[in-house]
């Protein structure tokens, strides 16, 4: 991690040298010009020419008359190292390296940046890439980057971090077609000592920014990403992230169910949602709602109106509004009286509001009808689809007499007001003229990507407000059995978790027939005899299990039939582990909740509707370790199938408080076994009413050495 101290030097240098400037790159070219409005000096370094970009240039940093802040190398890989220490010993505390040809390419690329890191680190500079462009930072008209990168737009409040310099041109032209000003724009490059996190960091203490957008192909310091997240949720600045590469699959070999529902993607969204961060699905997206969110801050609620000229317009917002949560909220009595004495007889006062085509004979009726939405006393923010021009109309000045009362009404209302068009095109020179000059709001994009944006502002603010996400504490280690190895199939594990107060159902293991007809009388009819062993993950996938045993020849059947088929295992006879009888339960809702490792972000929990469909149905909500009880609460929540918990076709209702406080103690257990386990199941968990209790259980534990054992 480099220091915040540093970080503030390297983006905001009051001299900056380009070594291996030349006339003969694009590269050098394009980075001088973005310098052009540097307020500090700009030294060229060319120990081949005297005179580059035309200004006189020096063949030694030691030459330069003056102290260099940041030195910007595009030399070639092997003499970056040569060249930074030159840099270090005129005094250089900041580095920006475009060079490629290091970690990305090859090991011995990879060895070239460690020696490059150590030099950097021993020296005391603070490196950003290699491989990376540089950044832009407007605020200080600074912008050492190696791409044409001439300020576009008016500098604003959004601050980008891209892990691809490529697309560093494709945002900007992005926030240049909709009027989104930026602060400060990052290309990562190796990340070799400056990293994402690092940037972030700097940029949540940044007071010129407001919103933080990420484009992410890789979070390598996990531990590190989630404390900038909360920080940032803390400091009121929404993080929006673009992640990359939702393919791939981080638990595929786990025995357990869990493993197969926790792909690496399915875990960060729920790293996300823990910290409150927006993930996007496209570099629109990601534009567009860091740039609302860089102007709305936390939104009071999710109740909004919206006013529109367009009966079409109106359709399409309410069925967005469905899609992202959005409450359309009913006018008061008061209010849609002032709205029917306003539109024309023949309009519908209702939200959407359409105040109709009229608006091209009463150039004020939009506007007026905006000033009285913005009154309703309930109101949490309002929207009005209202265009930028394009062209200049034949009559402007009623043009901007409509765009000023628009401007009036946005200016003095006491809820948070926005505009939108009815597409996503880019706004022309004139239109971006018109907007500067009448002072009204830049308009949202197009009614999906606007709404989409919306929507996700609506969720971050709730998350905000709700604030209950504290940083649960890590559980303390306990100590595990000696014999904490390998697979514990139900009856290992059910009196594990027993005896660490998880409740399962009772059971018992027999070794024969007579003592299985016995245990089942004192259990209660029926009942459910399993294949005792350890050896047997999924008993069910090899005919171990049979349900339904009525009375004792049912059960002696039972016990026969499964011994015969523990004998016949391709893993080997598992006969003489015995059977596992335990009563049968019925009529309730049968959960999974488990714990997997995943490689990057630790432990995950998953909790979701379960049984032996659990694999079809999917359905299941994430969370990285640990977690609180809200949470917990949470989780059970957002199940697609928690109506089922609500009582169903005479069911009792489950218990929620209770059905929570369990997945927190299971959260808890696995967190105090972290490092001695790699997963630990209860599927299924059995829900009806009050009774819960877990029908079986799966732990695997690590073969490696870490957390105590009992004595």
């Amino acid at each position: 991690m480099t220091s915040e101290p540093a970080v503030e030097r390297l983006f905001n240098p009051r001299s900056i040298a380009l070594f291996g400037a030349t006339d003969k790159s694009r590269w050098s070219l394009y980075t001088f010009n973005n310098l052009a409005s540097f307020p500090g000096d700009v030294y060229c370094i060319n120990p081949r020419s005297t005179v580059v970009h035309g200004q006189q240039a020096f063949a030694d940093i030691s030459d330069v008359p003056a102290t260099v802040d940041l030195a910007y190398l595009m030399v070639p890989t092997t003499v970056v190292r040569e060249t930074l220490e030159k840099a270090a010993n005129a005094g250089v505390r900041s580095a920006v390296v475009l060079t490629a040809g290091f970690a990305e390419v090859s090991d011995e690329g990879r060895a070239l940046q460690d020696d490059v890191v150590a030099l950097c680190e021993e020296r005391g500079i603070s490196m950003l890439g290699p491989n990376g462009n540089g950044y832009l930072n407007f605020t200080a008209s600074t912008l050492p980057y190696g791409l044409p990168a001439t300020p576009r737009g008016t500098d604003g409040s959004v601050g980008v971090v891209l892990q691809s310099g490529a697309l560093a041109s494709a945002i900007l032209t992005l926030a240049e077609a909709r009027n989104i000003g930026l602060s400060k724009l990052v290309s990562m490059g190796n990340e070799a000592m400056v990293t994402m996190t690092d940037v972030v960091d700097y940029l949540i203490d940044d007071p010129s920014t407001t919103s933080i957008a990420l484009f992410i192909e890789s979070i390598r310091k996990p531990d590190e990403f989630v404390r900038v997240a909360r920080k940032a949720r803390a400091a009121g600045k929404p993080i929006v992230a673009l992640k990359v590469g939702r393919s791939e699959k981080s638990a595929s070999t786990a025995l357990a169910h869990t493993g197969s529902l926790v792909g690496s993607d399915s875990v960060i969204d729920a790293v996300f949602q823990q910290c409150d961060v927006v993930r996007v699905q496209s570099l629109e997206e990601l534009i567009m709602t860091a740039g609302l969110l860089a102007q709305t801050g936390v939104l009071p609620g999710n109740r909004g109106i919206f006013v529109t000229p367009s009966g079409g317009a109106c359709d399409i917002i309410a069925d967005r509004c469905e899609d992202e949560g959005i409450a359309l909220l009913d006018f008061s009595s008061d209010v849609r009286t002032k709205l029917h004495d306003l539109v024309p007889s023949y309009a519908h006062v209702n939200n959407p509001l359409d105040v109709t085509g009229y608006v091209v004979v009463d150039s004020t009726l939009l506007p007026n009808a905006l000033r009285i939405a913005v009154s309703e006393p309930q109101v949490d923010f309002v929207v009005c689809v209202n265009e930028a021009p394009r062209l200049e109309p034949p009559r402007p000045e009623l043009l901007e007499q409509s765009a000023g009362l628009i401007a009036e009404a946005v200016s003095t209302a006491e809820v948070p007001v926005f505009l939108m068009s009815n597409s996503h095109t880019d706004l022309t020179p004139y239109g971006r003229e018109f907007i500067a000059r009448t002072g009204i709001p830049t308009p949202l994009g197009g009614i999906h990507l606007s709404m989409s944006a919306l929507g996700h502002a609506v969720r971050w603010s709730a998350g905000v407000r709700a604030g209950h996400r504290s940083n649960a504490p890590e559980p303390e280690l306990i100590e595990v059995p000696l014999d904490a190895t390998g697979v514990w199939s139900e009856g290992h594990a059910a009196s594990f978790l027993d005896a660490h107060g998880i409740p399962m159902a009772p059971h018992e293991i027999v070794t024969d027939a007579s003592a299985a007809v016995v245990a089942a009388q004192r259990l209660g009819f029926p009942v459910v005899a399993k294949m005792a062993s350890d050896a047997v993950a999924h008993k069910s996938d090899v005919g171990g299990v049979m349900v339904g045993l009525e009375d004792e020849a049912a059960v002696r059947d039972a016990f026969a039939l499964l011994q015969e088929r523990a004998r016949a295992l391709p893993a080997g006879d598992a006969s003489g582990d015995g059977v596992l009888l335990a009563p049968m339960r019925s009529g309730g809702v049968e959960l999974i909740v488990g714990m997997t490792t995943d490689p990057q972000w630790g432990q995950v929990l998953a909790v979701g509707l379960g049984g032996v469909w659990v694999e079809v149905l999917a359905d299941t909500v994430l969370r990285r370790l640990p977690i609180t009880l809200e949470d917990a609460t949470q989780m059970i929540s957002q199940l697609r199938g928690a109506a089922l918990l609500n009582g169903f076709r005479g069911s009792p209702a489950a218990d929620i408080p209770a059905l929570a406080a369990l997945i927190h103690r299971f959260a808890q257990l696995a967190g105090s076994l972290r490092g001695r386990i790699s997963e630990m199941e209860i599927n299924p968990l059995f829900v009806r009413g009050d009774q819960i209790e877990g029908l079986d259980a799966l732990m695997t534990w690590n073969t490696s050495e870490g957390a105590p054992h009992a004595h």
